[in-house]
């Protein structure tokens, strides 16, 4: 019991590190106070923020991009890596083309879907759609070829319909590798929405970092990339959470 405590506590020591390393450097001066603002100045500017309401206009504009993006990219990942793996024609079609787009960074493609679909919401669901897509795709890919093919001849056995064999053993057999890629696609896609929004949002965090940096308001670019730090941590460690939940049954390295 203690362990653990002392273990949950241990999390602390290096945020708490960083704050000093950041408060001590900054009230000595040596960067110019515009540019390098105290820590009790960006806590002063997120509580205004928060006051206003503007952080959680802005912080619910991203966060249902990311909600609408990441279910369409997600969803259309994991059927088509399911196809991929079960269908040797898919494979052969499809194959070549998806591992040659999956290696273009998404924010490589931010110009051209701006070109494309404009500034709208458009192209900011499309590209956290792309993020998503790819990682859920070759997770589910690999999860299902990786099932033993014993479960799939007994399912032919007792003649099992499409959607039986993918919900009652596709999909539970390769639910452990499908649920990393999701959580891996979720960290991808909010990185890249963040991006797109620093280049081309009326709203969202993005938006409120880079308005504040022409405005030289370091305090709420700070508070901006904490937030966007702490909203990433919050989305990976519940996707965590839902790993150890969903697959207690499996040995702990």
């Amino acid at each position: 019991m203690i362990g653990t405590t002392l273990y949950r506590l241990s999390w602390f020591a290096s945020p708490l590190a960083v704050l000093l390393v950041w408060a001590l450097v900054a009230n000595a001066g040596l960067f110019p106070a515009q540019l390098l603002v105290p820590p009790q100045h960006v806590w002063e500017a997120f509580i205004d923020l928060l006051g206003s309401g503007e952080l959680r206009e802005h912080l619910q504009n991203s966060l249902s991009r990311l909600a609408i993006g990441f279910t369409i990219g997600a969803g259309a990942g994991l059927l088509f890596g399911t196809a991929m793996a079960l269908s040797k024609s898919v494979e052969a079609y499809c194959s070549p083309l998806f591992h040659t787009l999956r290696q273009i960074p998404s924010i490589a493609l931010i110009p051209m879907f701006i070109l494309l679909f404009g500034v709208e919401e458009t192209f900011k669901i499309l590209i956290v759609t792309k993020a998503a897509f790819f990682p859920v795709a070759l997770a589910t890919s690999e999860g299902v070829k990786g099932i033993p093919r014993s479960h799939f001849e007994v399912a032919e056995v007792y003649r099992l319909p499409l959607f039986s064999l993918l919900k009652d053993v596709a999909f539970p057999a390769a639910a452990p590798p499908i649920v990393t890629g999701l959580r891996i696609s979720l960290s991808r896609a909010w990185m890249v929405l963040v991006a797109a929004e620093l280049l081309a949002a009326d709203t969202g965090l993005g938006q409120m970092i880079e308005m504040s940096r022409q405005m030289m308001r370091i305090d709420i670019v700070m508070v901006g990339v904490v937030v966007t730090g702490m909203i990433g941590f919050i989305l990976d460690y519940g996707f965590r959470l839902l790993e150890k939940h969903l697959f207690r049954w499996k040995p702990t390295p």
